[in-house]
């Protein structure tokens, strides 16, 4: 039986192996060949363990992968394909008991965005990267001002967003730890991928949905 007040008064999500099982770059670069996608597979292991700085990596892996208009829609129906279970019934459920819940990812805007309207976010609550495609789609550039291609950025960007509190950080990687300093606690969460780094440091961690919202709402 939930609380009739909820524990946390704001969320702030992770999307690639958070709310979706997949790491989106990396998704994309097994369209590529084989040693692409090792490549950027590799980058974004050591990145999420905190063993190299995503600024140091960011640029790298977008360049070696160079993804397509037409391929955002591809990795939309990806992410739709892979949400949490539970996470749409569970998120339903912390809006219904006034949660602010917002989105806070390092990946791609133009793919996430159409899930994440499925789920309910408005276009504020959805933080991510925007890309840029030439005429013919092919990919130009991203946006290299964000604060969330960096290792820190989404910690800065949660600290802007000035959400009601209390409020609980929820992710898998380092850069997820990150907003650990800015929320009132942090959830690492394992129901795809476990870093040590990030767990050993976390709050709370938790491998589902129904599990943060025990978390979120109260037992």
């Amino acid at each position: 039986m939930t609380s009739t007040t909820p524990r946390y008064r704001s969320v702030a999500l992770d999307v690639d192996s958070t709310l979706c099982g997949i790491e989106g770059i990396d998704w994309l670069a097994a369209l590529r060949n084989e040693e692409v996608a090792a490549k950027v597979a590799h980058a974004t292991h050591v990145a999420m363990q905190g063993h190299v700085p995503i600024e140091d990596l960011y640029g790298t892996r977008m360049e070696m992968v160079a993804p397509t208009k037409s391929e955002m829609d591809e990795l939309t129906a990806a992410y739709r394909a892979a949400l949490s279970p539970g996470a749409a019934e569970e998120i339903a459920k912390w809006r219904a008991a006034g949660v602010e819940v917002v989105l806070l990812s390092g990946g791609l805007k133009p793919a996430i965005a159409p899930m994440a309207r499925d789920l309910g976010f408005e276009p504020r609550q959805i933080n991510a990267l925007d890309i840029e495609f030439d005429s013919e789609g092919a990919f130009a550039n991203f946006d290299r001002t964000s604060a969330l291609a960096t290792g820190t950025g989404k910690r800065k960007l949660l600290e802007q967003l000035a959400l009601p509190r209390p409020l609980l950080a929820v992710g898998d990687g380092v850069t997820d730890l990150a907003m650990k300093d800015v929320a009132d606690a942090f959830a690492a969460f394992t129901g795809f991928v476990t870093r040590e780094p990030v767990t050993s440091k976390a709050d709370f961690v938790v491998s589902s949905f129904e599990q943060l919202s025990r978390i979120i709402l109260g037992d």
